[in-house]
């Protein structure tokens, strides 16, 4: 049988084995594993802070990418899938659900390598048609926590290929770690564009298991069918 390593194992190299324990953990679901991360806890906060820019966000909720509301301490579940893409590259399928009072909010990615350069490296599809592709910068910092940055963008338009300039390109700046004091993993992300500032923010805690897939959905290209796109993307 064929093995497969993490892709964030990957993405970082040597600088894995410097994440904290509870890190390598987490992102060591590596396809064919028989099994699938859930987390679950609580947002402190989350969402859209600028009220006036959040009529623009609700034009595209249908991605799964972005949304209008903001909150503080909403409940949060998500699920990790490792699995192999359709194209057969190693990939890391995340898919949350955000429990606002009002409504639950999908947002939904799959980071996937690339090597077609010769050294792997890892880009991120985001939104429900993979529209949206980011390059994904990995760092360890000296506490063990892992920080990850969004670096340039590219938007799929049928046919069309289109790199995002610096003036409109959002950057995310993400950062993970496992808190000792409390015994439960920590998140923090905030989404920054240029010319508007603070487009999305999120940062809370939540507590993270592992589950089997079915007897019967061990292969490594599975991925059920709550967590599959409406499209897959190649191109990078």
């Amino acid at each position: 049988m064929t093995s497969y390593e993490p892709i964030y194992q990957l993405g970082l190299g040597r600088e894995f084995s410097r994440l904290q324990p509870e890190l390598q953990q987490y992102f060591s679901l590596a396809p064919g594993s028989g099994h699938y991360g859930v987390g679950e806890g609580v947002f402190d906060v989350v969402g859209c802070r600028q009220r006036w820019l959040r009529p623009l966000l609700r034009l595209a909720t249908g991605e799964q990418a972005f949304f209008p509301e903001y909150g503080e301490g909403i409940r949060f579940r998500i699920e990790n899938h490792a699995h192999l893409d359709p194209f057969g590259r190693s990939s890391l399928t995340a898919r949350r659900e955000i429990f606002f009072p009002q409504t639950t909010r999908i947002f939904q990615d799959t980071t996937s390598t690339d090597s077609s350069g010769g050294t792997p490296r890892l880009v991120d599809y985001v939104g429900r048609y993979r529209r949206l592709v980011t390059d994904l910068n990995l760092s360890v910092t000296p506490e063990g926590r892992l920080r990850g940055v969004s670096e340039a963008s590219r938007l799929f338009l049928g046919p069309l290929r289109i790199p995002l300039p610096d003036a409109l390109d959002a950057k995310a700046y993400a950062e993970q770690w496992w808190e000792p004091d409390e015994g439960r993993h920590r998140i923090q992300v905030k989404v920054i564009q240029p010319q508007i500032g603070l487009v999305l923010v999120y940062a809370g805690h939540f507590d993270y298991r592992l589950e089997p897939y079915p007897a019967d959905a061990l292969a490594p290209g599975y991925l059920p069918e709550r967590a599959r796109p409406e499209r897959w993307e190649s191109r990078v």
